[in-house]
């Protein structure tokens, strides 16, 4: 039922060929030759990890030109490296969207290295784990700080290139958590229930720009360590419930949004029926989903209270509460 993005490897997602590039091509269309593969300027928030990391290999694989942008710049620096070694132009710019006033280089390096920003991917996302009221109020704030008002601030400033140049396509990294509810991730889904909100009033208020398009693409389970990474109360570390895709599979959503934008891309073979069980059942929905939560979502592993990478990025150990 989770969709969280995270800190691990992710292995390369091969470039898109033969039909995919024809109907890359017949979507760009007249006035839209820079959105073909291999012609794009791509930005990427959360490019180090994750569903971003598989994403920003998928687009170089493609031979589009990239900006990655994230918290820790050693594993920031390895993602570009690997995208390098793909052919791919690179630049790196360490970025913390809990710190909004960082994204402005990120916008000046895509201009002054590459004239333009034609798609910006933001997956960049923190996670905490337990019942609500064990969660501290900080480590709530920080998630939503970082998730839902990150991407407020990466919209802010994407949008704004996109009137100034007069297209670009801007992606989300939705979930499957942004249209149901579990226990024990309080702050994580009201972050990305506030962000379908969000995306939906950004694509009714861009309708008077036909080639500017605001997206989302939201996956289920997947196959991340965010899981181990996320602060967690809840005194057992969270695993992804089945079934889980691999990051390269929603990489590849979206690119394929990239190149023919969708309003909202769903990824996951179980996602639209624990949406139907979410609406037309709420009373058992209700009464399933915490024991379904606490057998699938959460390792029998136990661990001790701690803030995980939610104000710091992953080091491998974390501070502990006593």
């Amino acid at each position: 039922m989770i969709h969280c993005l995270s800190d691990g490897d992710a292995a390369p997602v091969p470039a898109l060929t033969g039909h995919n590039h024809r109907a890359a091509g017949e979507a760009a269309g007249s006035g839209y030759p820079h959105l073909v593969h291999g012609h794009r300027v791509v930005v990427l928030t959360g490019g180090s990890s994750g569903i971003g990391r598989a994403a920003a290999l998928a687009f170089a694989g493609a031979g589009d030109r990239l900006v990655l942008a994230a918290r820790g710049r050693e594993r920031l620096e390895a993602v570009a490296a690997r995208c390098r070694a793909l052919g791919a132009q690179v630049r790196t710019v360490p970025t913390d969207l809990a710190r909004p006033e960082t994204l402005a280089a990120v916008e000046r390096t895509a201009v002054e290295e590459f004239g333009r920003v034609d798609v910006w991917v933001d997956t960049a996302a923190v996670m905490a784990y337990g019942r609500f009221e064990d969660v501290p109020a900080e480590v709530f704030d920080r998630v939503v700080r970082t998730d839902l008002l990150g991407a407020a601030a990466v919209a802010r400033t994407a949008l704004r290139r996109f009137r100034a140049q007069g297209h670009g396509v801007l992606i989300f990294g939705g979930s499957l958590l942004g249209t149901v509810a579990t226990p024990y991730t309080s702050a994580y889904i009201t972050s990305k229930w506030g962000l379908r909100g969000l995306v939906r009033v950004l694509r009714q208020e861009t309708r008077d720009a036909p080639r500017i398009h605001v997206c989302l693409v939201a996956p289920g389970a997947v196959d991340t360590p965010i899981y181990r990474s996320a602060a967690n109360f809840a005194g057992r570390i969270g695993r992804p419930p089945p079934p889980v895709d691999p990051p390269a599979k929603v990489a590849r959503a979206i690119l394929r949004c990239a190149a023919r934008p969708r309003g909202t891309v769903t990824v996951g073979a179980a996602s639209r029926l624990i949406r139907l069980g979410f609406v037309a059942t709420p009373r058992l929905y209700d009464a399933l989903v915490g024991p379904l939560m606490r057998i699938a979502g959460l390792s029998r592993e136990r661990v001790a209270p701690h803030d995980g990478n939610v104000f710091e990025p992953a080091a491998g150990t974390y501070a502990r509460r006593t």
